[in-house]
């Protein structure tokens, strides 16, 4: 099997500690798809500054 990896090293030599830092932060991370978006409520939708008055 040959996948193409996850990330690679361009610059430098980093250390084992530092590999296993940037792994554990990247797993530790919650999956994308895991990750739903709140439904933005038209009371704060209002509030934001570029938004139009939607109000009479």
């Amino acid at each position: 099997m040959t996948e193409e990896p996850l990330f690679k090293v361009v610059r430098g030599t980093p250390t084992a500690e530092e590999v296993a830092a940037i792994v554990g932060v990247l797993f530790s991370r919650p999956a994308a798809a895991a990750v739903a978006a709140a439904p933005v409520s038209r009371w704060r939708q209002s509030a934001r500054p570029a938004a139009r008055p939607r109000w009479r």
